[in-house]
């Protein structure tokens, strides 16, 4: 089976009078169709820069300065503004990070879906059949009414579906998903990250999910991604992820998960900051936080290299790691 959507080093700067910040540097990976893929790590990691990089909103001083993201044999990159217009949407959808920032305040609802729809050959009463149709898909109550409302008339949890039903109009084939639970209760939480995993199911979509929370990841993720600093660090299959982590980062991110079970050790964390994107040390950007490095790692920045059963790994002395486990099973739920 061939992947839906194919990033290949992917390069996205910031590029000021006085700096460069390499915000995405040289990503890679691929989505499978109907796979949710995750892409995780501390805010300013690159994951949104990566997500919006796919669909070029990028705006300056920010501009993607290389690589390929392949659909359906075209690199999109190199698409002009009105073919990649027919893309945005009908074929890749996005659900922005905060719904009160994304959506038009002075728009109702109804018109904010009917933009999606405009692509479809509709009348004006199919469109509005179609936006019921959709709110009920989401969950909100009494859609007949609510599609005459503004954003600012929606609770976040509404916002978040509203935002989820627009991304859906036009029946994509592939979602980006920019941290869909971030902000909300755990209790919207929940209900969103199920709602997202019944819709991919009944529309065959494949979802691009970017989060910094591994209990999202567990839940949702076939495949995983780790990015520290512009770079992935880490890639394999869900379990295999949470449970066999072969680079620190990864490591550490999982041992700082509380999991409520009884027993449980006192939470590990991860000393130190990210670096400055403007000035990135020389050798493996997480040296710096790493108890494990070496002096190789100081000096010169690790290769992916592959581990087999498609778990690969960015880091000069992955066999520190060996038989150093992550979550146990009875964990990855919580």
């Amino acid at each position: 089976m061939e992947p839906i959507l194919e990033v290949k080093d992917l390069k996205t700067y910031f590029i000021t009078k006085d700096s460069t910040a390499k915000a995405v540097d040289g990503v890679s990976f691929s989505v499978m169709p109907g796979e949710t893929f995750g892409l995780v790590g501390e805010s300013g990691c690159g994951k949104s820069a990566t997500c919006r990089s796919i669909l070029q909103l990028i705006h300056k001083p920010g501009r993607t300065v290389g690589g390929e993201v392949i659909y359906k044999g075209q690199n999109i990159l190199d698409m002009p503004p009105a073919e990649l217009r027919k893309i945005r949407g009908s074929e890749i959808g996005m659900i922005f990070q905060e719904p009160m920032t994304s959506l038009n305040p002075v728009l109702k609802i109804k018109e904010q879906i009917f933009e999606n729809l405009k692509d479809k050959n509709l009348t004006k009463q199919q469109k509005h059949d179609r936006a019921i149709e959709l709110l009920k898909l989401v969950g909100i109550p009494t859609p007949e009414t609510r599609l005459d409302e503004y954003i600012h008339q929606y609770s976040g949890g509404m916002r978040q579906r509203a935002m989820i039903a627009i991304a859906l109009a036009a029946e994509p084939k592939v979602l980006l998903a920019d941290e869909p639970t971030t902000a909300l209760d755990v209790t919207i939480q929940d209900q969103i990250i199920k709602l997202l995993g019944k819709l991919k199911t009944q529309l065959g979509m494949s979802i691009i999910l970017i989060t910094h929370d591994l209990g999202v990841v567990a839940q949702m993720c076939d495949y995983v991604a780790v990015m520290y600093a512009g770079h992935i660090v880490e890639k394999a299959d869900t379990n295999t992820l949470l449970t066999a982590p072969r680079h620190p980062y990864t490591y550490g991110l999982i041992r700082s998960i509380p999991t409520g079970l009884e027993g449980s050790k006192k939470l590990e964390s991860i000393e130190g900051m990210p670096p400055d994107l403007n000035n990135m040390p020389e050798g493996c950007p997480f040296a710096p936080r790493c108890k494990f490095k070496g002096e190789l790692c100081t000096k010169v920045r690790p290769e992916m290299r592959k581990l087999g059963n498609g778990h690969e790994v960015a880091c000069h002395y992955t066999e520190k790691l060996e038989g150093v486990s992550g979550l146990q099973s009875s964990e990855k739920k919580v």
